[in-house]
């Protein structure tokens, strides 16, 4: 998730943005830069980008020791690459062609495409492979065409032109202690100390200098000025400030007022989600990918699937399996990434293997997708992490848009790589051409409806929590699932025993009277996954079995569904979706339930013990 700090009024204008970008890297970023609008008879904009990973705002500290001083404005931005790779082209801040206008922006926007290539026909020349860099050409353009609007207006003016989702801020020589921000979906929040203006995407970057802020809603422009803050809405109408005060330390403030790193990431599942399916639609209906060095011949050609990951990826993958054989029609494996080059797969140049990782550094699954390469097989990688190892190495990406993850225990990535796998799975099918069009809008509307619905189980929180108070004794936890609700029941197993250190098993609904069901007493609890799927029927024979042994059995279950929740001793509800989609609202209220049990036992939810975030070792 990229980072942004702007100022206007400050005697230290270059060390308020690198201590503001600073406070920002635990957002995760691959490259960052500043721009400064420096004074003189003739006002000039002074940029400096550096691209080396975590390393990137030490080469921009040496760079700016350079900078012309009596800076009167600036911005600043940590990137996080979506579109483009993270190089010193690619960072912000973006300029129109002029030298006039620079520009940081965080969120996406959608109709860059189009937007570009009108722009380029116009005359523009655009140096980056970002969708940012549109937005200071539009600038420039609506300043062109009206010589007589302001920045403010071209930015209004800029802005009713893209479609997306935006948080910006602009300088421009023209008027050097000028600073416009407007914000759409993406944070940004107003600082003041004295006669300087802050703005910031977080608080942490403004919290060492002042605890007085205004929060920009959606679809609002702000324009700053030494002592001055005006905000109006996109067409101009003026809105009144609300200032806030803020009595956080810096730790909870990174936290956005939530306890922990843990809660705040689950509450940002619809975003993760949302924003992982932003702009994989293009304008006639097909599905785009990102980095797809893989032409659509080689793909059509693949034969046989492998999909290679650990914990959580893993059980991703696995509800990928469910989604890429019923739609695309191919044959799927599923490997622990650990285990896969070691039973000597059988792989050929037909043969399609898929890594999933969050960090994208995770070294089993590096070195798996290494022996496939081995086998002149093709590799796809779906990571979080931009220009990763695994990335690098693969013939092609799909990147999760979550943002960075500062929680041990998988949540928002986790969903965010299930959102990107079922994107994969029709992909495929759309080029093998196994769904109806028809079956392919439908799939595609319902898909668009998953972040509401993964909202919609979140709030819920407090019932679950009600769930977790009464079962909180128990010493033993089984949870079940049949099809697609396996792995989510792999998944509520896993994050039980990583927060809790409670004993958790997840197994396969039809396996139980196969040996588990010895380990069913009463006390023990019984977590079941009994969504709508065409297998419900089995699965509440299954439910059955446990309970006539003494089981406490606790269902997930979709809402309104009486005839479920009379075989529960309680329920957790969640929104019905599409059977292959269900994973992604089902397994929310399952990491609810861990988060709670680890709460009520005094546990550390964001540190759980022995655990790293990337694991980096075999």
């Amino acid at each position: 998730m990229c980072g942004i700090i702007a100022v206007t009024g400050s005697d230290d204008t270059v060390e308020v943005l690198l201590d503001g970008l600073a406070m920002l890297e635990y957002r995760g970023y691959d490259s960052a830069g500043v721009a400064l609008v420096a004074g003189g008879p003739v006002p000039s904009v002074w940029r400096a980008r550096a691209a080396n990973g975590t390393r990137s705002l030490e080469d921009l500290a040496k760079a700016v020791e350079s900078a012309p001083p009596g800076a009167r404005s600036g911005i600043g931005h940590t990137r996080w690459a979506t579109h483009g790779r993270p190089t010193e082209t690619n960072a912000h801040p973006h300029v129109d062609c002029t030298g006039r206008i620079a520009l940081v922006h965080n969120g996406i926007i959608e109709n860059h495409t189009e937007l570009s290539a009108a722009l380029e026909d116009a005359g523009h020349v655009l140096e980056s492979e970002t969708d940012t860099e549109v937005l200071a050409h539009l600038i420039e353009d609506e300043l062109a065409t009206d010589r007589t609007a302001g920045l403010v207006v071209a930015v209004r003016r800029a802005l009713a032109r893209v479609r997306g989702a935006f948080a910006l801020a602009v300088v421009d020589t023209a008027d050097p202690d000028l600073v416009v921000a407007a914000r759409r979906v993406s944070p940004l929040v107003i600082g003041r100390l004295g006669e300087a203006v802050l703005l910031a995407s977080d608080i942490p970057a403004l919290l060492a200098r002042t605890r007085d802020f205004f929060v920009l809603d959606d679809d609002q422009v702000a324009e700053l000025r030494p002592g001055s803050i005006v905000v109006t809405t996109l067409d101009g109408a003026p809105v009144p400030l609300v200032a806030r005060t803020v009595d956080w330390d810096l730790d909870a403030a990174r936290k956005d007022g939530y306890e922990d790193f843990m809660s705040k990431e689950m509450h940002q599942q619809p975003a993760a989600v949302a924003d992982t399916l932003r702009d994989r639609v293009l304008p006639d209906g097909r599905l785009a990918l990102d980095e797809m060095r893989l032409s659509d011949d080689e793909l059509r050609a693949v034969d046989k699937v492998f999909i290679v990951a650990c914990g959580s990826s893993y059980h991703a993958g696995l509800a990928a399996k469910y989604a890429i054989e019923h739609w695309a029609r191919l044959p799927v494996e599923i490997d622990i990434a650990s285990e896969f080059r070691y039973r000597d797969p059988v792989l050929d140049a037909h043969t399609l293997v898929i890594g999933v990782s969050q960090s994208g550094e995770t070294v089993d699954t590096l070195q798996a997708l290494r022996e496939a390469r081995r086998w002149n097989a093709k590799v796809l990688v779906i990571s979080n992490v931009v220009d990763s190892s695994m990335a690098r190495e693969a013939d092609a990406v799909l990147y999760t848009r979550a943002g960075p993850e500062i929680g041990v225990a998988a949540t928002k990535t986790h969903l965010a790589q299930m959102t990107a796998l079922v994107v994969l799975a029709l992909y495929l099918a759309q080029l093998r051409g196994t769904l109806y069009p028809e079956e392919t809008v439908q799939l595609l509307a319902a898909m668009g409806e998953l972040p509401a619905k993964v909202a919609v189980a979140l709030d819920r929180g407090g019932d679950v929590a009600a769930v977790a108070r009464s079962v909180a004794a128990s010493p033993s936890f089984i949870f079940i699932g049949r099809h697609v609700g396996y792995p989510v029941a792999l998944e509520g197993a896993l994050k039980l025993k990583e927060l809790s250190y409670l004993r958790a098993e997840g197994f396969p609904a039809g396996e139980l009277k196969h040996g588990p069901i010895a380990l069913v007493e009463p006390g023990t609890v019984v977590i079941g996954i009994a969504t709508r799927t065409r297998l419900w029927e089995k699965m509440m024979a299954n439910v059955a079995e446990v309970r006539s042994r003494g089981a406490t059995v606790v269902l997930v279950a979709n809402d309104g569904d009486e005839e479920t929740a009379r075989q529960a001793d309680a329920v957790l509800w969640v929104p019905p979706t599409g059977p292959l989609f269900a994973p992604i609202v089902d397994v929310v209220p399952l990491q609810q339930l861990a988060y709670t049990l680890a709460r009520f036992h005094g546990l550390d939810v964001d540190r759980p013990r022995n655990l790293a975030k990337v694991v980096t070792v075999e």
